[in-house]
């Protein structure tokens, strides 16, 4: 932000009055006086770089189309494409100032747009900045549009871009758990229902689960963002395209899917389309469930590990920092935790998306500054917590094997394996006197004859207790009495 203070000055001047620009700034007066109204966020648009992106192959698309159908002129055109490729590689992202909270429906963020690219472009033709007679933004790099279509359509893109990262990183972090799923495959364990003793299961059918419920919602994700391909260009104003030239709006769709390599497609309806941002809320609602997912994972990793000595202690994660200023040598989950904080923001900013789309009115939402803030930086955020879970914990989680065969041993949740053997009513009394007297099911169940050792050892093997075998071919027993094995031919 140093243009701001800069002691050289060009003056610019718009229907309201002039204003002194920094000598060296590619924004110009209407970014200016957004800059001055919007002191909210402190958080520049530039901290998302996709959505500069985004715009940048807007406004090349725009210039292109205006060329093909004669409504701007070979030079102009080809400075203001050169000026948008650069944007679009990250150059002067820094000149994208305007906060990410503002009003006007986003018609600072495009001006700001207008005015960088304009700059550059007059900068490329040996130009002073600000030297709007040769080319300018409003009549000739914003030729053919509004914010109103420009915008929503950046938003969507952008939103396309950014997602690409989080889906590499939920991938990533799906292969992980699914890793440890392999690694944790033989260690038979105590399943938990309602934090309640439940039967036995393996280690790795646990972490396994995890991997494949992320897998899921990058698919999820991706039935999402197919919806955004859907954009209004050339409705311009309040979508009638008044000011966009016959042809316009079929060439800029065709360009910007080039320019894109997105299957954008031009709306039916563009009235209705300029109105409607549904599809954010659909958008966010498929974030906020892969972030509330995250979270319960994170909470049952913070559950496994609980401890060391006083809870779970089933898991290890690794230590990460010192977790007390007075309790030497404690840890604390402090990557799981801090996933779950984000899963919070998430869910919290899907209400502002959600109150933001039900605000708007008529024929336009002026709200879509805070929907794309809030689905920007949710993206953003779940993209830094499914990396630093995955590389910060997930990757470095080891098993204590000791103490979950111990409690498989001494757990009566084993006797639910054999009730269709011994009968419900026989297993729930031996399962009440195994917790009474702290003896093991399997012994109880020996010396009270109901089964022979060899008997026991086949039903409670560690395969079969986790539903890993095969059917056992044993008849379903509903009267307490052995099973009999079927012959040959029998049904």
């Amino acid at each position: 932000m140093s243009d701001f203070l800069s002691a050289q000055t060009r003056t610019e001047t718009d229907s309201i009055g002039s204003v002194e620009i920094p000598a060296s700034a590619y924004w110009g007066v209407h970014t200016a006086r957004a800059h001055e109204n919007f002191p909210i966020a402190r958080r520049p648009i530039s901290v998302y770089p996709d959505f500069i992106r985004a715009f940048a192959c807007v406004k090349q698309a725009a210039a292109r189309a205006n060329l093909e159908i004669g409504a701007l002129d070979e030079q102009r055109v080809t400075l203001i494409d050169r000026a948008c490729e650069e944007i679009k590689t990250g150059m002067l992202h820094d000149q994208f100032v305007v906060g990410v909270v503002q009003g006007g429906a986003g018609t600072s963020t495009n001006m700001n747009a207008n005015e960088v690219i304009t700059n550059r472009a007059l900068e490329l033709a040996g130009h002073a900045k600000g030297d709007y007679a040769f080319i300018n933004p409003n009549d000739h790099t914003n030729r053919s549009q509004s914010t109103n279509d420009t915008y929503p359509t950046a938003i969507k893109i952008a939103l396309a871009f950014s997602l690409g990262s989080l889906l590499d990183e939920l991938a990533l972090l799906a292969d992980s758990f699914a890793a440890k799923g392999r690694e944790f495959s033989h260690i038979i364990k105590v399943g938990r229902t309602q934090l309640q003793d439940a039967v036995p299961m393996t280690l790795g059918q646990e972490f396994n689960a995890f991997a494949v419920t992320l897998r899921e919602d990058i698919e999820r994700l991706r039935e999402a963002v197919s919806l955004l391909g859907e954009v209004n260009m050339g409705a311009t104003a309040i979508g009638t395209g008044i000011n966009a030239p016959r042809g316009y709006k079929e060439a800029v769709i065709r360009h910007l899917r080039d320019i894109t390599g997105l299957e954008l497609v031009t709306a039916g309806d563009l009235v209705e389309s300029t109105s409607d941002t549904g599809v954010f809320i659909t958008f966010s609602g498929a974030l906020k469930r892969s972030a509330l997912k995250l979270s319960k994972i994170s909470n049952d990793l913070r559950l496994l590990s609980s401890g060391p000595q006083a809870g779970f202690g089933e898991i290890n994660l690794p230590a990460r920092q010192a977790g007390s200023s007075i309790m030497p040598g404690k840890v604390n989950p402090v990557i799981p935790e801090a996933v779950s904080q984000v899963a919070y923001s998430v869910a919290g900013a899907d209400v502002t998306v959600s109150m933001a789309v039900e605000a708007g009115q008529l024929q336009l939402n002026a709200f879509e500054p805070i929907i794309a803030h809030s689905l920007f930086q949710s993206i953003t955020w779940l993209e830094r917590a499914c990396q630093t879970l995955r590389v910060n914990c997930v990757d470095g989680i080891t098993a204590n094997e000791q103490r979950l065969e111990d409690t498989v041993s001494r757990s009566v949740t084993v006797i639910t394996a054999l009730a269709p053997v011994i009968g419900y009513a026989a297993a729930a009394k031996l399962a009440k006197e195994a917790l009474a007297t702290n003896e093991k099911v399997s012994e109880l169940v020996v010396s009270r004859g109901l089964l022979d050792q060899a008997q026991l050892d086949d039903i409670l093997q560690p395969q079969k207790l986790a539903g890993l075998a095969p059917e056992t071919g044993t008849i379903e027993i509903i009267d307490g009495t052995a099973p009999e094995k079927l012959e040959d031919g029998e049904e």
